[in-house]
């Protein structure tokens, strides 16, 4: 049976089902993409880039078909889906802008006659493997910028994905980038195990669990492989003063739901200080139950279904294990299939399993605390490290907070605000490596130190 099919959340039916690729023809994509990247390599930058843009011009031309897929694929509600596109196409186009500064020599300043420069020159065939929750925007910020580079792309999707996939590869074969430089694979784990270990490849991004960055990581450390990991998220969002409650309450449950909860950088933990709290958490709750559940293509649908229904059972069985073990259910809780409603959650406490777990669905876990040197022991108190979010109305508390708080990303009185420019990435068990941003493209690079005598 074929790892790769697209099977409706919102019905359980199976649409489609995609062959997993054959060892020789694995080969075929290795040598091919090595083959590309001797040629890649030496296109002028302006022409890489102009590929490049026209990918993104692709992306905005193809924008509602591209949309569709992943609303079948995994559930995303069709508004959602069609900003996701949207998004894909900033950040691809951000690199075609940008490819001088990703691409140009950096000056060293130096003691002696002569000059000194970095030089970013590319490292070869890339493997990318790439999660369901957003199909189109994670391939976007790891493709775009190796390939401006002159790096070349295989491409492992998420098994569910496989549509959206080869929509995908056919927009960069569209674009007039030529065979090899970005290939789409229908790889199985132990294959994807064999292209890290293959010394034409020289590094791999991964984006997923926990579970699948450690097993990545394990292969690619065997090998001697640069690894990039973008892994889970637990990220507290802290309201320790407000001005506008109904904004600061809005801005949470946005940052909650978002993609139907299924975001490794959405806000999970709401840790609000206790003058706010009973308040804030009426309010929560009231947004959060009447976020509508229902059909995904519905222009009103705020949640469309989880990913699958595995996904929806195991959110489910998170629930209620925090529940057993003495959290209380404010609201929300019912699984209907794949189907999950937002859900509200308190008590919970260091010893319960909950006060450790990422939800990647639509529950938010509520904390009440005595003032700000609590909020921020709560939010370090994780192995995660993504980001994070802060509400205050104090200036220097919100940059107090912000150096304090064990995160790669800060986000200080707004929410969703992400863009191609800034930088996307954790730290502790939330990852290695930053994607988006100039940052994104010092990642597979030979920072090539030349030194020149007078």
């Amino acid at each position: 049976m074929s790892e790769y099919a697209v099977v409706n959340p919102a019905t359980g039916e199976t649409l489609a089902t995609y062959p997993t690729i054959t060892d020789e023809a694995l080969e075929s994509v290795l040598a091919g993409a090595h083959a590309a990247f001797l040629t890649w390599r030496n296109v002028p930058v302006e022409e890489r880039a102009a590929r490049i843009r026209k990918v993104a011009e692709l992306h905005r031309e193809r924008r509602d078909e591209l949309a569709a897929i992943i609303v079948r694929e995994m559930g995303k509600p069709l508004e959602a889906a069609l900003g996701e596109v949207d998004f894909a196409a900033d950040i691809t186009e951000y690199y075609a802008d940008h490819a001088d500064k990703i691409t140009g020599d950096q000056p060293i300043d130096i003691d002696g006659e002569g000059t000194a420069v970095i030089r970013r020159s590319p490292l070869g065939p890339l493997l990318g493997i790439m999660p369901w929750n957003f199909p189109y925007y994670q391939v976007a910020r790891f493709a775009a910028p190796n390939i401006v580079i002159g790096n070349t792309i295989i491409l492992k999707h998420a098994g569910q994905c496989p549509e959206s996939a080869a929509a995908i590869e056919k927009m960069y074969a569209d674009a007039g980038l030529g065979d090899g430089v970005y290939t789409n694979v229908y790889a199985s784990n132990e294959q994807a195990a064999a292209i890290i270990a293959d010394p034409r490849v020289q590094g791999v991004s991964v984006t997923g669990s926990e579970r699948a960055g450690a097993a990545v990581a394990e292969v690619a450390g065997r090998n001697l492989k640069k690894v990039a990991l973008e892994l889970g998220g637990s990220d507290p969002f802290i309201l320790l003063s407000t001005d506008d409650l109904d904004s600061a309450v809005q801005a949470a449950v946005d940052a909650r739901l978002d993609n139907n909860g299924q975001s490794c950088n959405a806000a999970k933990r709401f840790i609000v200080v206790d003058g706010l709290y009973d308040e804030f958490l009426e309010k929560f709750t009231a947004k959060m139950t009447e976020a509508k559940v229902g059909d995904p293509f519905a222009e009103d649908t705020v949640l469309g279904p989880l990913s699958s229904l595995t996904a929806a059972e195991r959110l489910a069985e998170q629930v209620d294990k925090a529940v057993a073990q003495g959290a209380t259910l404010v609201a929300g809780g019912k699984r209907d299939g794949a189907y999950y409603p937002g859900t509200v959650l308190t008590g919970v406490t260091s010893d319960m399993d909950a006060y450790g777990e990422e939800f990647f669905g639509p529950v938010g876990v509520v904390y009440k605390v005595a003032d700000e040197d609590e909020a921020v022991k709560i939010a370090n108190d994780t192995s995660f490290g993504l980001g994070s979010y802060v509400f205050t109305t104090d200036e220097e508390q919100a940059a107090r907070v912000a150096d304090k708080i064990d995160a790669g990303m800060v986000y200080v009185n707004v929410v969703l605000a992400d863009e191609p420019g800034l930088p996307f990435g954790g730290v502790k068990r939330s990852g290695t490596s930053r994607e988006m941003g100039l940052l994104a493209a010092d990642e597979f690079v030979n920072k090539k130190l030349i030194r020149v005598g007078a």
